[in-house]
């Protein structure tokens, strides 16, 4: 494959992580519905540190355990953001 068939395959694999992260986010919104019914706290530490593990499980490479954890970091900062705001939105506050 050259560099244009290369962009290609990179414009298709953006499209799908994008459908995959936007499908990540509708969970983390009904989760966020579901800890606001039963008084739960957004952040739990233990479970981001099961999202740790799984994802490092996953790895097969080529990016080292490290970097893809940093990633997830940021994913997971952002699925938190989504459910305080979704929290916040409930009690008519802004989650900002």
């Amino acid at each position: 494959m050259d560099i244009a068939d290369w962009r290609t395959k990179i414009d298709e694999l953006d499209r799908q992580i994008v459908a995959l992260i936007s499908a990540r986010a509708h969970a983390a919104q009904e989760i966020g519905k579901l800890k606001r019914t039963i008084a739960m706290p957004v952040y739990e530490p233990n479970r981001e540190r099961v999202i740790f593990e799984n994802v490092r499980a996953a790895n097969k490479g080529p990016l080292p355990d490290i970097e893809l954890t940093h990633i997830y970091e940021r994913i997971i900062d952002v699925m938190r953001a989504l459910q305080k705001d979704e929290l916040a939105s409930k009690t008519g506050e802004t989650g900002k």
